[in-house]
């Protein structure tokens, strides 16, 4: 039953319509082959026979009958595959190499095809031959002709060798077809097995390679491509409902308590105020980590893309940098930027524009008083390098990775107001753009790196 199947594939119907082009296409070469090549031999056959009836009757006008006679019979004489034969207004054999006018209709001028018998020493062969009729004043008739036997047995084997020609093609590419399908089917079944095996919920399974580096392999690439970010994607979900679960409870448990703090007793006009001032800033807080997990959703869902446009990154580093200029000297922080040359790359500037300012503001806020912030551009093997230096505490590198993904924070920054979002954030536009994020060692501080890919 599975046999049968194969003859239902897509690759089998493909493979049988190209047979039957193929075939079709090699049928009408060799026909036409044949047709010229026996066209050819029939035309030179024709033009010999009438070359020999214009000789003849010239014969005839010049030494009347006992002349023709006596050319028929010198030619008759001669072998090869002239045949002749004159004979009397009843068809009677004068002369010729033909022992009898042939039993075919005829008139005038006709071109006929007949069998004679040849005879040698020993056998007699029935052969096949091609002449033409003409009728000689006082009745007598000419009948001049061709042995065309070989003629007609190359014409018979080329007619032959075209039907199993056609046979064995249509047979092998029957044959070749199927083993085709069941290849391809083979194939196929194995990233059938695993898109089953995926459904059921193991996510961990892959489409495996067969190592021929063909399409079928380049599928399955990116096919599990796919799923390692639906898996990642899957996972950030979970991850984000547990790091919900934990991270935003206790902001709205500080919030509910403190206007239930509020309530429990009378308070003066300025203690609601300040109630009130604080719930906003928890709300605050609460809606820019909202709003920072909605940019990281976007980010990583690729939905984005669609906003690629050409744009300068020395511009968008000179913008934020200007933005983030006051909050430094307030710090009592220096700000440098070191952007020599334009970098133009394609990117959703949004996005882009709020991982830098992400890197600076972490900066600055991880930076002690008098210390420094270098925001720096360059174009180093045709990728455009963002670097953000500090010299704050830095990060482990144990952590370095941590760090990276949602809701992690550094027991050294716990003090300091956050989410835990920032970095998760730069690495999600960073895969977005196909750059790469890199976090090292400032010696002392945290020398934050981003590699973009220079436009086209």
């Amino acid at each position: 039953m599975r046999f049968l199947n194969l003859f239902r594939t897509t690759a089998f119907r493909l493979a049988l319509v190209y047979l039957l082009l193929f075939a079709a296409s090699a049928f009408a070469l060799i026909a036409f082959i044949y047709w010229n090549t026996a066209g050819f031999m029939a035309a030179q056959t024709d033009e010999t026979i009438n070359a020999e009836i214009l000789g003849l009757r010239e014969q005839y006008t010049q030494q009347g009958l006992p002349g023709l006679r006596q050319v028929i019979i010198e030619r008759s004489a001669g072998g090869g595959t002239g045949l002749y034969i004159l004979a009397n207004a009843d068809f009677s054999r004068i002369a010729g190499n033909l022992s009898a006018w042939p039993d075919v209709p005829m008139g005038q001028g006709d071109w006929v095809y007949f069998t004679y018998d040849r005879t040698s020493p020993g056998e007699t062969e029935r052969r096949s031959a091609r002449a033409r009729h003409f009728e000689l004043r006082g009745g007598f008739h000419l009948l001049v002709g061709r042995d065309v036997h070989e003629r007609r047995e190359i014409e018979d084997r080329i007619e032959s060798a075209l039907f199993w020609s056609a046979v064995i093609t249509l047979g092998l590419g029957l044959i070749g077809g199927l083993v085709m399908s069941r290849n391809v089917t083979r194939r196929l079944d194995v990233i059938n097995r695993t898109s089953r095996d995926i459904i059921e919920g193991d996510l961990a399974r892959r489409v495996p390679l067969s190592g021929a580096n063909d399409e079928f392999d380049e599928l399955a690439e990116n096919l599990n491509s796919m799923l390692d970010q639906i898996e990642r994607l899957m996972s950030g979900m979970t991850e984000v409902a547990d790091n919900i679960a934990h991270d935003l409870r206790t902001p709205l448990n500080r919030l509910r308590s403190r206007l239930e703090v509020t309530l429990m007793k009378p308070a003066t006009e300025q203690e609601y105020r300040e109630a009130l001032e604080g719930a906003i800033g928890e709300s605050d807080g609460l809606i820019a980590t909202f709003n920072s997990l909605l940019l990281i959703a976007r980010a990583e869902t690729g939905e984005a893309r669609e906003n690629f446009e050409p744009l300068d990154l020395r511009a968008v580093l000179s913008d934020i940098a200007d933005l983030y200029e006051p909050l430094a000297e307030a710090k009592r922080i220096t700000l440098k930027v070191v952007a020599l040359k334009p970098a133009e790359i394609n990117g959703d500037r949004g996005l882009i524009s709020q991982a830098l300012a992400n890197l600076i503001d972490n900066a600055i806020k991880y930076t002690p008083e008098e210390g420094a912030v270098i925001a720096s551009l360059k174009l180093l093997d045709e990728e455009a390098v963002l670097e953000v230096r500090d010299t704050g505490p830095g990060i482990p590198q144990a952590e370095r990775d941590h760090v990276l993904r949602r809701f992690v924070r550094l027991e050294a920054s716990r003090n300091e107001p956050g989410s835990g979002l920032g970095l998760s954030l730069v690495a999600a536009v960073a895969r977005l753009h196909d750059a790469r994020i890199d976090l090292g060692d400032a010696k002392p501080g945290l020398i934050a790196t981003l590699r973009f890919h220079l436009k086209d």
